[in-house]
Order: C-alpha cells, then sequence, then structure tokens
C-alpha cells in the first residue's frame, strides 16, 4: 500500500520560513516525479513545485525565487523549502507522486497516481 507522509506545516509570520517534507513508501518509485500541490479554502488545489526524476524542477510563478523543491531518491523524499512567506501562501499543502510531471505542471490533479494526506501551513500577517 502506497502511502505518502508530509511534515513540517505550521504557524508562520509573514517574511518567515516553512520546509515541508514528504516520505513516500509501499512500491519502488523509480522514474516517479514528486511535487506540491496546495489548495485554500473556497479555491482550486493548485500547483505549486514538481521535480523530476532526474532532479528539473518547475515552479507555480507566484512562488519563484521564495520556494525551492528538492528530493533524495534513496529515500524516497521531497523537500519544499519556503521563505519569504506571504499570508496569500497560506493552505494545506498536499505531496503528490506521479509518473509524469507534466500531470503536476499542467494540473492534471485527476491524473496524479498518489496524493498526501495535507499538512496545514498558516502564514500570518
Amino acid at each position: 500500500q502506497v502511502q505518502l507522509v508530509e511534515s513540517g506545516g505550521g504557524l508562520v509570520q509573514a517574511g518567515g520560513s516553512l520546509r515541508l517534507s514528504c516520505t513516500a513508501s509501499g512500491r519502488t518509485f523509480y522514474g516517479y516525479a514528486m511535487g506540491w500541490f496546495r489548495q485554500a479554502p473556497g479555491k482550486e488545489r493548485e500547483f505549486v513545485a514538481a521535480i523530476s526524476w532526474p532532479g528539473s524542477t518547475y515552479y507555480a510563478d507566484s512562488v519563484k525565487g521564495r520556494f525551492a523543491i528538492s528530493r533524495d531518491n534513496a529515500k524516497n523524499t521531497v523537500n519544499l523549502q519556503m521563505n519569504s512567506l506571504k499570508p496569500e501562501d497560506t493552505a494545506v499543502y498536499y505531496c503528490a507522486v506521479d509518473r509524469t510531471v507534466g500531470h503536476m505542471t499542467t494540473m492534471r490533479t485527476t491524473a496524479i497516481d498518489y496524493w498526501g494526506q495535507g499538512t496545514q501551513v498558516t502564514v500570518s500577517s
């Protein structure tokens, strides 16, 4: 059974930083892309960042220059370093794993193979 376990969410003041982590287990993830989405109350789930198996990175325009995604293929882990956080970054953040990074960058959420349970990030002004 595949599991994606996220950690690192919390409450932070505007301008602060948080680091999210997600560890995948239950099968081999060789070749899979990993990424992050977020969903704010009353809004649709949106793409945040993704990283392919070889390490190519992709970001939503709203987080470019502030967020950095990384992965450890040996540990099936993906991290999201979030700096210069803004109140509009407040959302539930979801880890995603899929065979095709394009499913993430084009927000084909129904095509994503695996999702985490989500972790809350709240940025106060």
